[in-house]
């Protein structure tokens, strides 16, 4: 952006410096009484003449030297010279002359603009491909149920000729569903990190645009880079903010919507099993998301990863508590029970914010009426 500022700014210079040079540099013809050009006319001596507001600047047939003489702005000058083979034009005076550098210089920069902005919305960087999550199952405490489900796709991902071989193919796309902060991201870096495949993470926001047309654009890019980096895993997060249902009500943003799930359609059927990619959505709200979009044969797997229950939530508090001091009336179990219907990303918020209270009133443990003021902050 700055090079692109830095010869702006140089074209400028270089624009007023010219105009600079011929308006005020460049040395004037020699003058002429106008009853000489008028007559030198009448005879077909001169051959060319150039109207400017104050002056007339011409030149002799057979000779290529500038003269100059008063314009007197009559209605029937031009006229008389036609009649007498004078080739005629019109000079730009340093109005029109502006006007032309600076209409030139807006659609320069408005141009530039468009080019920056399309590039910037539809990058071949816009979305990153990661080779290693540094995530395994083990990372992830409790769910059980989802992690051995998840435990056979990475199997798949990883030896897709011995499971075809029995006439099992990879599913083209898992849907994880459940309340947020419960662990679908980790669980989606995880199952990468598992099949030791490449990971490329998108989320609802990266579609949005101020442009039509882009997140549509958007889509085809993320899955013609899926198609360079198979075998891999396409993460979107927050996927109920572009699959959500069609209902052709004609306003902008839902043509748009309609555009992007089309072009998740069809990318979606654009793929075989065997391509090695891996679609894996997650949502909060199933039942938002377009019938057509999550039907069998697109998402073939749907799990729910649910908030977690009690043998999970003391499994997370004695995770989330390694490195953090607690007094001895805090009892883990006890407090897994104040914890239920609670998120992985709370339990680990009120700890956290728990520590940071008694680090306020400096205190190395925490305590159980830290976590009760952590909770009442939450």
């Amino acid at each position: 952006m700055k090079k692109n500022k830095f010869v702006f700014i140089l074209l400028a210079v270089i624009a007023g410096a010219a105009f600079a040079y011929l308006e005020f540099f460049q040395k004037s013809p020699d003058m002429i009484a106008y009853k000489s050009f008028y007559e030198d006319a009448g005879e077909n001596k001169i051959a060319s003449a150039e109207f400017s507001k104050d002056k007339i600047v011409f030149t002799y047939n057979g000779g290529s030297t500038k003269f100059q003489t008063e314009n007197p702005d009559s209605s029937t000058l031009k006229e008389y010279l036609l009649l007498h083979d004078v080739k005629i034009s019109v000079a730009k005076d340093g109005e029109e002359i502006f006007s032309l550098i600076f209409d030139s210089f807006f659609y320069i920069f408005f141009f530039g603009a468009l080019i920056f902005a399309f590039r910037r919305f539809i990058s071949p960087n816009t979305f990153k491909s990661v080779r290693r999550t540094g995530v395994s199952f083990s990372d992830i405490v409790g769910m059980d149920g989802i992690k051995k489900d998840m435990m056979q796709i990475a199997d798949i991902m990883k030896n897709p000729a011995a499971y075809k071989a029995k006439g099992i193919r990879m599913p083209k796309g898992i849907l994880l569903e459940g309340g947020p902060g419960n662990g679908k991201t980790l669980f989606a870096r995880a199952l990468a990190g598992e099949a030791g495949v490449n990971f490329i993470p998108a989320k609802a926001t990266d579609f949005e645009s101020m442009f039509m047309a882009i997140g549509p654009a958007k889509v085809k890019l993320l899955f013609a880079k899926a198609r360079r980096k198979a075998p891999c895993i396409v993460f979107i997060d927050e996927f109920d903010g572009i699959g959500t249902k069609r209902n052709y009500s004609g306003s902008a943003i839902e043509t748009e919507n309609t555009r992007i799930v089309t072009a998740l359609l069809n990318e979606l059927d654009g793929f075989t099993p065997h391509d090695g990619i891996l679609v894996l959505a997650a949502t909060n709200s199933r039942e938002a998301l377009d019938p057509a979009l999550i039907r069998p044969g697109r998402f073939d797997a749907k799990y729910t990863v649910p908030y977690p229950d009690y043998e999970t939530r003391v499994a997370l508090l004695e995770l989330y508590t390694k490195g953090k001091k607690h007094a001895d009336g805090v009892n883990l179990k006890e407090l897994a029970r104040q914890f239920n219907n609670f998120s992985c990303a709370q339990i680990e918020s009120v700890v956290n914010r728990a520590a940071l209270i008694a680090s306020q009133n400096q205190r190395e443990e925490f305590t159980l009426d830290d976590v009760k003021n952590a909770l009442r902050e939450i």
